[in-house]
C-alpha cells in the first residue's frame, strides 16, 4: 500500500471539532474576514481560502445559506456561485498564473465532503510540477507559499 503524506491537515484531522457550522460562523464577523481567509463577500455566496488546503491556493465559494444539498439552492445562489467560479479563475489567472484548475463539490461524507453540512465549491489551482519527486522520495508535500501571503496576494488582485 502506498502512503501519501499531507502533514497540514493533521490540525484539522485532531482538533476540536466544532459542533457547529464554521462556515455560516464566519458569516456572522465580517471584521474577521482576513483572520478566517476570506476573499471576498457577496449577495448570496462568499470565498474562502481553505486553511487546510491540498495545494497552493485552494479556495471554497460557499453560499451562505446553510443547506448540505445542492438541489436545494435557488437559482440565484447557484448563478452566483458559477460567477464567483469564474471570477476566482479571472484572479488567479493574473496573480498566481496557475497552468490548471481541479474543480469540484463533494457531496456527502462517502465522497469525500469535510463539511458535509454545508455545500460549497472547491477550486484547486495547479501548475506543472506542483508535484515532483518529493512525494515519491520521501513522501513530503511541499507548499511553496505561506497560506497569508497567498491571502494577500488574492486579496490584492480580488479589489483591483
Amino acid at each position: 500500500m502506498d502512503i501519501i503524506w499531507a502533514p497540514w491537515r493533521m490540525e484539522y484531522i485532531l482538533g476540536n471539532k466544532e459542533t457547529y457550522c464554521i462556515f455560516c460562523k464566519f458569516q456572522e464577523t465580517p471584521s474577521e474576514d482576513k483572520k478566517n481567509l476570506i476573499i471576498y463577500r457577496g449577495e448570496k455566496c462568499f470565498v474562502l481560502l481553505n486553511r487546510y488546503p491540498y495545494n497552493n491556493g485552494h479556495l471554497m465559494v460557499i453560499p451562505y445559506r446553510h443547506t448540505p444539498d445542492l438541489t436545494e439552492l435557488k437559482n440565484k445562489e447557484l448563478l452566483e456561485i458559477m460567477k464567483l467560479t469564474q471570477k476566482t479563475l479571472e484572479v488567479f489567472k493574473k496573480s498566481l498564473k496557475p497552468s490548471g484548475f481541479n474543480i469540484g463539490i463533494n457531496l456527502g461524507k462517502v465522497a469525500g465532503a469535510g463539511i458535509e453540512e454545508h455545500v460549497h465549491l472547491h477550486i484547486v489551482p495547479r501548475w506543472e510540477g506542483d508535484t515532483n519527486f518529493m512525494p515519491v522520495i520521501s513522501t513530503t508535500r511541499v507548499m511553496p507559499q505561506h497560506i497569508m501571503d497567498t491571502y494577500n496576494i488574492l486579496k490584492e488582485a480580488w479589489d483591483m
